[in-house]
């Protein structure tokens, strides 16, 4: 069995996004850049299926920059087998994704695609709905817990009132939530092996694909920074702040 992995570059999620000084996006300069943690999730399920004899190959996807090869690197230390770099120096949309990624499964053939709910750069949660729609594949989303067996996977969902179980046949897509496993550390010797395993370079092009932008980013702005709180002597004092403050 093959699984493929779609991983994103994104600012780490331990560094404090700075917006530039002209409101047009997210400084990323001279800033630290990691795997996506939904994604790194997916690499780590996608191993352990490997590790249980139920996958045979691990490919990992990256649509992106040339630097983007650092981020796929890190993924083949985890486990992964060979990755493809489709680089493109444009804001990728999630559609755009979506079909660079059906023509890599369609050229690679797949049992199971396993991605990220989202990424946190833009919290979209589409590339993995849109993508089975466009190959017309069953789907898990919100993934906590999956199992494979008998040519079909049993998905664990976290839906909002609780948990949700589905059973589909492959070949199909998951996407991971949080709590379907923690993602291992690479060792020393792993992240020395990775240096020298396959990755292959593609373009958009490759795939006739066009990512041009649809969307306009018109301006990005840091939240509105909080006013300080005010203490109340008791319910009468709060009850009095609240018609001053027109809410009560």
């Amino acid at each position: 069995m093959k699984v493929i992995v779609p991983i994103k570059r994104v600012l780490d999620y331990n560094v404090k996004p700075r917006v530039k000084a002209d409101g047009s996006g997210i400084d990323l300069a001279n800033v630290k850049m990691s795997i996506n943690p939904f994604d790194e999730i997916a690499v780590e399920e996608a191993v352990r299926l490997k590790e249980k004899g139920v996958a045979k190959e691990v490919v990992v996807v990256s649509i992106g920059p040339a630097k983007a090869q650092e981020t796929l690197r890190s993924a083949l230390a985890m486990g992964a087998d060979r990755a493809i770099l489709v680089t493109t120096e444009d804001a990728v949309e999630p559609l755009a994704v979506a079909k660079i990624l059906k023509a890599v499964a369609l050229e690679e053939v797949p049992d199971l695609l396993i991605l990220g709910k989202q990424a946190i750069d833009d919290d979209c949660n589409q590339v993995g709905q849109m993508l089975a729609a466009l190959l017309d594949r069953p789907q898990g989303t919100f993934a906590s817990k999956v199992e494979v067996a008998d040519g079909a996977v049993t998905v664990t969902r976290e839906v909002d009132g609780g948990l949700e179980t589905v059973k589909l046949s492959l070949p199909a897509i998951i996407t991971t939530d949080l709590r379907l496993n923690e993602p291992r550390y690479a060792s020393l010797p792993n992240i020395m092996k990775a240096k020298s395993k396959p990755l292959v370079t593609k373009t958009p092009a490759d795939y006739q694909v066009d990512t041009s932008p649809r969307l306009t980013v018109v301006k990005v702005a840091e939240p509105a920074v909080r006013s300080a709180g005010v203490k109340v002597a008791d319910v009468d004092a709060l009850i009095v702040k609240l018609k001053e403050l027109g809410v009560a």
